[in-house]
């Protein structure tokens, strides 16, 4: 017999819980019971009654026997003493106070093999790849694994009614084999029919079924009710949605869909402080409209003032709006307009500037997205260091383009899973008569160790590139600097740029590389180790300047996601000293 303990802990009512299995020395087993005891929970919790302890103890069997069929263990003896005693034989209505020692002792018996294992009729051979045959290990997951595929192949070719119409389990003890037959029916293949709207909504009907995209009169595919409801959710106008499939198919085999809808508040503003011992104070706010014109549309509108008090410019403002209308052609495709005004006083220039973008952005399946527009800006800039107090417009009319791949598991704290995307900004400046482009590239990389992915190593890789228009003749925005909090931490905002005579203006190119090392201490609190690296290039990648950064985070959890709390300092290079302090919602990237 082999146990695992841990050390007792007097000041709690449950000081020591014991798991053992009695005639095998299957370490893996051991833990894997271990892992998914009730009562283990409650070890070392000065909180714990006596009444916890036996109600835990009481569902330890199911849970356990839960785990050795889930191994294939189907001869099992399970005791679970609490105190010595037996859970299952103690009086409910005379619990003990206080519980010092629950032992969990396991007789798994011998592991089963699949004796006969049928089920049909299959659609293809592929739900057998999981292990259900004869001979193999009888594991619970794979019938049940076996038999979901089974059905989902049917209902993915359209046959959406289709189910386990009968099954048999018959486990043979004298020679540890277990029968399985699972009998399928798969009902008529059947379409889409009516596609019925209820629920409290102020949405057209018309534009809800739009938006859901789900195809009437063609083939029933489950994958495509599942769009519908995402599709309907990512407008941000429906705080609930279901999609519901008919009872019944009718008689011309066709099957009914219900789309149940319930709005948000359709109005709603927000607004924000920042104070910055640099940037000083910026006041920001928004107004949002949920369903400005009855067919889910988007409108907000926002504004900020900025360097309120500030060492690096007068007082910037800015006014922005962005409108959207999802299926404006087709479900996936979403119409966008989006412009504003803006005043910017900065170390190196004053720019007063007016610009509108309108475009479309269409899904190509769950992660990648596509983005083209056709903008427009005026810009009037005041240079303070490359023809000091000499004013020059600029009138751009450009055709951005964006793709994103977007395959992390968790957009505000990701722990597995990369994200891509380019942008790609031809463009033709009218007063100068030239043409260009604005180029760049953010590529993240994550990757969880072990289960419990309690470490999480990040990686970003930013690179940006402008061409056809010189720093001195391209708009201040389309020139990249280095420093601050999304690109090299550690240093001041945007102070490695490109040093010109009085003063330092923006690149032509940029590239940043940031690494983390993300560690869980509980389910609350996190701390964060980081390095950070950014290159300015006045006109390409050969020759050009370095700054880094490092330091500690610590993160907080919270149902919007991990607070963050950063601390860095320069690392090389001679545009920042001293120490800068982060905070904000989601991680740094």
């Amino acid at each position: 017999m082999g146990f695992a303990a841990s050390l007792p802990s007097g000041a709690a009512a449950l000081d020591i819980v014991r798991v053992g299995l009695i005639g095998s020395g299957d370490a893996e087993l051991r833990d894997s019971l271990q892992a998914n005891s009730i009562v283990k929970t409650l070890e070392g919790k000065a909180e714990t009654t006596g009444g916890d302890v036996l109600a835990a103890a009481r569902s330890e069997y199911a849970r356990m026997i839960e785990v050795l069929y889930s191994k294939g263990y189907y001869s099992s003896v399970v005791s679970v003493l609490v105190d010595g005693r037996e859970a299952a034989l103690i009086d409910p209505f005379r619990e003990p106070s206080s519980v010092a020692e629950v032992q969990i002792l396991v007789e798994p018996g011998r592991p089963f093999r699949f004796g006969r294992a049928q089920i049909g009729p299959l659609l293809d051979q592929s739900p057998l790849e999981s292990g259900f045959r004869t001979g193999a290990p009888a594991l619970a997951d794979v019938v049940r694994e076996t038999a979901s595929d089974a059905v989902d192949d049917w209902r993915g070719a359209g046959y959406a009614k289709a189910t386990i119409a009968d099954q048999s389990v018959l486990a043979r003890h004298a020679t540890a084999q277990l029968d399985v037959d699972i009998a399928l029916s798969t009902g008529p293949r059947v379409t889409f029919g009516e596609i019925v709207i209820a629920g409290e909504t102020d949405v057209r009907e018309k534009r809800v079924r739009k938006i859901a995209g789900i195809p009437s009169g063609q083939i029933y595919d489950p994958e495509a009710v599942a769009k519908a409801a995402s599709r309907l959710r990512k407008t941000g106008t429906f705080k609930s949605v279901q999609v519901i499939e008919a009872e019944t198919v009718n008689a011309d085999g066709s099957l009914d869909m219900q789309i149940n809808v319930v709005d948000r508040k359709p109005r709603r503003i927000g607004g924000g402080v920042e104070l910055s011992s640099l940037d000083g104070l910026t006041l920001s706010g928004y107004w949002l409209h949920r369903n400005i014109l009855g067919g889910a549309e988007q409108l907000r509108v926002d504004t900020e003032i900025a360097q309120i008090g500030g060492n690096s410019g007068d007082i910037d403002y800015d006014l922005s709006f962005r409108f959207e209308k999802p299926a404006a052609f087709g479900a996936d495709t979403l119409l966008f307009a989006e412009g504003g005004l803006s005043y910017s006083d900065e170390p190196d220039y004053i720019e007063k500037q007016v610009e509108l973008t309108v475009g479309l952005s269409r899904e190509f399946g769950d992660r990648l997205t596509g983005e083209l527009g056709i903008g427009y800006s005026f810009s009037r800039v005041t240079d303070l260091y490359v023809t000091p107090n000499t004013q020059r417009d600029i009138q751009l009319f450009s055709l951005p383009f964006a793709l994103t791949y977007d395959a992390r598991d968790n957009r505000l704290d990701t722990k597995d899973g990369y994200y891509l995307k380019g942008e790609l900004t031809p463009f033709y400046e009218t007063v100068q008569g030239q043409t260009g482009a604005h180029l760049t590239f953010d590529a993240r990389a994550y990757k969880a160790l072990g289960e419990t992915k309690q470490t999480v190593f990040a990686g970003r890789l930013q690179l940006g590139q402008l061409v056809g228009l010189t720093s001195q003749t391209a708009p201040p925005d389309f020139l990249f600097y280095s420093g601050g909090g999304g690109t090299v931490r550690g240093q001041p905002y945007q102070s490695l740029g490109v040093p010109i005579a009085g003063g330092t203006i923006g690149g032509r190119a940029f590239a940043a590389l940031s690494g983390e090392v993300r560690y869980a201490i509980n389910d609350t609190f996190g701390l964060v180790a980081f390095a950070d690296a950014g290159f300015i290039g006045a006109d390409g990648f050969g020759n050009g300047a370095w700054h880094s950064g490092a330091g500690l985070g610590v993160r907080y959890q919270t149902p919007v996601g991990p607070i963050r709390l950063d601390v860095a300092a320069p690392v090389s290079g001679n545009t920042g000293s001293g120490v800068q302090v982060y905070v904000g919602i989601g991680q740094a990237f």
